[in-house]
């Protein structure tokens, strides 16, 4: 297991609300948009039970362009 496993949708979407990101609309299923007002980043987040798979969190992070060593430093 990496850094970047053992995350919930929760967890994740916590960071992302502190990294300025903020819920822009649903999507597919239970995917959703967010969006970064100051860098225009949008990434899609799947609402799913669970922990996120840490591939999927890492794509997470590249779209938002969010450094995962940025992200784990976030409280």
């Amino acid at each position: 297991m990496g850094r970047l496993s053992g995350f919930k949708y929760r967890e994740i979407i916590k960071k992302l609300k502190k990294n300025g990101f903020i819920f822009y609309r649903q999507a597919a299923g239970s995917h959703e948009i967010w969006y970064n007002k100051e860098t225009g980043k949008f990434t899609t987040i799947p609402n799913h039970a669970g922990d996120m798979p840490e591939g999927t969190l890492g794509a997470i992070l590249k779209q938002a362009g969010i450094n995962p060593n940025d992200f784990l430093s976030i409280n």
